[in-house]
């Protein structure tokens, strides 16, 4: 993909009309995210707002305005040595899974076991430290990662993620409450895939956000609730806005290191799997046509996420899933400062809270959804079609991962757990818990694996398809993936089963003959 010539002399331009659609996107994908994390730092961990707005936030926001700004420089600066003018920045901002991870597995239980949050602020403080070297360390690693995995690996277990974690909350939430979801996606839709204009040249996402807006306030008004919108709500964020910038955190962050044996066991799995998410991402902007530099893209996560973590930010930063979705809707490089710019302020200045009370979250989902479609077709639109298998392989690990995450949360929210129900009784009900854990244990990394495994296999290039099942023992084995945590035979077995399915490839390079590839029968079967 080639963009027009910028002009030598002033160079690329930094805002486009695109960006508006862009920015509305993107703005309020980053602003759920801050309302999440939000939340579960006042009700999950029940974290003094002192703590919370006081300093967790501005460091926040200090660390998403530093990224965002960065990248919106990385892309000028590809779009000044290439002389494009499509270039489009590379979305980022707090890793979503790490947020839950670092808040239910790090933070509340050691809340729960001090009776002190602030021990649990400590503790995802050193956390995240130790996930900025890995990520520093990983940058120089990753690039050859690349350049072994084949892309349909790369792009399908991202697709994977898509599909489950980022498009399914959202498409439930619209429909949830169809008369603002259904019709904001609508709206989204008939702009970014239909061309439709709006009057004015509105960005279709601003427009499905006044739409959301209009109804949820325009139905309270009447005395029916749509969009979870209250006059009580928005008076008492209007009371909340103050300013507050970030303080160092060093002491708070040494602090955390007395509960080193529960961080390591997270912290080195999700540092890994920060890698593979990050060249999944770049490898998904380079088909989109934007090539970024791998280890420039990871060592910058981890140095952005180590300064947040000294301002005392226990989120790690993340380059974004997302890319192709934002350049398709026009998105270049100024969305990305005017990102940075605004959610400094929003975060400085507490009015995050506020914004939540004003927008309905059902008007931001469809965006959301787009994205995810986006990313999952991306997967079958730029790898071979013989490939769509291994693509479809890679899906399963995280539909297993989605699947156990809801059963979780319904058996939690009835008081009860897995292991109190029991497996047996599970399985009779249809339900294959236990099969469902450890297919969905790492589930980048699992899917990862498994699409290039099934590509090579394909491609009847057997030595690299045992490589990988040979890699994918070893990852096993220690937990990396299909285990719950870091260690020695993890699941041996499973392990086992790998280095099998590996010698077998390996024994069939070097063996048979192989027979040419068949296309499958496109007719229907005979009945």
């Amino acid at each position: 993909m080639t963009g027009r010539s910028t002009p030598s002399s002033g160079g690329p331009a930094l805002w486009v009309p695109g960006d508006w659609n862009a920015f509305f996107g993107f703005g309020t994908n980053i602003l759920v995210n801050m309302l999440v994390l939000t939340g579960l730092l006042r009700f999950v961990l029940g974290m003094p707002d002192a703590i919370t707005f006081g300093r967790i936030l501005p460091a926040v926001g200090l660390m998403l305005c530093l990224s965002t700004l960065y990248y919106g420089w990385l892309g000028y600066r590809l779009a000044k040595e290439t002389g494009r003018d499509d270039v489009c920045a590379l979305p980022s901002g707090i890793s979503v899974p790490h947020m839950f991870i670092v808040v239910f597995v790090i933070m509340l239980p050691i809340k729960l076991a001090t009776g002190d949050p602030v021990k649990g602020w400590e503790a995802g403080l050193a956390w995240v430290f130790i996930q900025s070297f890995i990520l520093m360390a990983g940058g120089f690693v990753a690039p050859v990662i690349r350049r072994i995995t084949p892309r349909a690996a790369l792009l399908g277990t991202l697709a994977g993620v898509s599909v489950t974690f980022i498009a399914m909350r959202p498409a439930l939430e619209l429909i949830q409450t169809p008369v603002i979801g259904v019709v904001a996606f609508a709206i989204i839709l008939l702009a970014w895939f239909g061309g439709l204009r709006y009057p004015g040249r509105l960005p279709a996402g601003l427009v499905a956000i006044l739409f959301g807006m209009a109804i949820a306030w325009g139905a309270k008004l009447v005395g029916f609730d749509i969009g979870g919108v209250s006059g009580p709500g928005l008076s008492a964020a209007l009371h909340g806005i103050g300013f507050s910038v970030p303080l160092p955190a060093l002491g708070h962050v040494f602090s955390g290191f007395e509960f080193i044996g529960i961080i390591l066991v997270t912290a080195i799995p999700f540092g890994i799997y920060d890698l593979v998410e990050a060249m999944d991402n770049v490898e998904s902007a380079e088909v989109a046509g934007d090539p970024y530099p791998t280890t420039r893209v990871l060592t910058a996560d981890g140095v952005i996420s180590l300064i947040g973590c000294l301002m005392g930010n226990p989120f790690i930063n993340a380059v974004y899933i997302g890319h192709p979705g934002w350049k398709a809707m026009g998105g270049r490089i100024g969305y990305s400062f005017a990102t940075g710019i605004v959610v400094l302020l929003l975060a400085w200045l507490n009015l995050i809270s506020l914004l939540s009370s004003l927008v309905p979250v059902v008007a931001i989902s469809p965006i959301l959804l787009y994205i995810g479609m986006l990313i999952g077709a991306q997967a079958f639109q730029e790898t071979p079609h013989a490939h769509a298998p291994a693509i479809v392989l890679s899906f399963a690990p995280h539909l297993a991962a989605w699947a156990k995450t809801l059963i979780d949360g319904a058996l939690g929210a009835a008081g009860t757990s897995a292991a109190a129900v029991g497996m047996e009784k599970l399985g009779q009900a249809g339900v294959l818990y236990h099969g469902l854990g450890v297919l969905g244990e790492g589930a980048i990394l699992g899917g990862l694996i498994l699409g290039a495994v099934a590509v090579f296999i394909i491609e009847k290039d057997f030595l690299r398809a045992s490589a990988f099942a040979a890699a994918g023992g070893v990852l096993t084995f220690f937990g990396f993936m299909h285990g719950p945590s870091v260690g020695v035979a993890v699941s041996p077995t499973l392990a086992l089963a790998y280095m099998m399915v590996a010698a077998l490839l390996y024994a069939a390079s070097r063996g048979g003959v192989a027979m040419p590839r068949m296309a499958p029968p496109m007719q229907a079967p005979a009945e």
